[in-house]
């Protein structure tokens, strides 16, 4: 599970993000809300925690435009206001959750958990479909048209990771984290193997390609 974590403040990020990574999540924190915003936008991250008063862009602005995005995971906003009014700007914006400061970790990291399962049990997909390629989870059969593909597990995990996360590009090194769940050298070339093998079957036979390759960056699933 990946979690942003943006705050300005060294002491709290630093405080939050110890706790987390020592409760079994991946981390990024960044100090401001603009790197917040460019973060939520090419990562796909399970959470994200959020403080209100950040420098170039405010919590409650960095929340509507990622709302405004369509981007769908958790977030909880910190704040120091605990006024009522406040935790109804903070809600009303697209937050899941308003915890005031100070708060103790236990807390914050109870509201994570309950977050993330209510996300997990919230309308998960029985098919994935991207363009003319379907995936059916419960069955595991995957179609390109009226054809089927036959994947190995591990191809499977990957194809799912990337249509899970169609449009944004995901990198190299977060691929190994979500599908592989190993510490691998991020130098290894056991991604673009793989990705060779999947386009393989899923997109060498046919005109149209669905998976691309950004340079410098990852892949993106068109």
């Amino acid at each position: 599970m990946r979690i942003l974590i943006v705050e300005d403040d060294r002491r709290t990020s630093e405080f939050i993000d110890l706790g987390l990574r020592q409760s079994g999540y991946d981390t990024d924190c960044v100090s401001n809300g603009l790197d917040g915003w460019l973060k939520a936008r090419a990562e796909p991250y399970d959470l994200a925690v959020v403080d209100v008063m950040l420098p170039e862009l405010d919590g409650i602005s960095l929340i509507r435009r990622i709302r405004d995005a369509r981007i769908t995971f958790p977030i909880i906003v910190l704040s120091a206001k605990a006024s009522e009014s406040n935790k109804i700007q903070g809600l009303e914006s697209g937050a899941d959750d308003y915890l005031a400061k100070p708060f103790s970790l236990a807390e914050l990291i109870a509201r994570i958990h309950a977050q993330l399962r209510r996300a997990s049990a919230a309308a998960e997909p029985t098919e994935l479909v991207v363009e003319d390629l379907r995936m059916n989870l419960i069955t595991r059969k995957v179609f390109r048209g009226a054809d089927q593909i036959v994947l190995q597990p591990l191809e499977f995990q990957l194809l799912e990771y990337l249509m899970r996360n169609k449009g944004r590009v995901v990198s190299k090194s977060t691929i190994i984290q979500h599908v592989w769940e190993y510490n691998f050298d991020t130098h290894t070339n056991i991604v673009e193997s793989r990705m060779s093998r999947l386009r393989d079957k899923i997109d060498n036979p046919y005109e149209r390609k669905l998976i691309a390759t950004v340079r410098g960056f990852g892949y993106r699933m068109e």
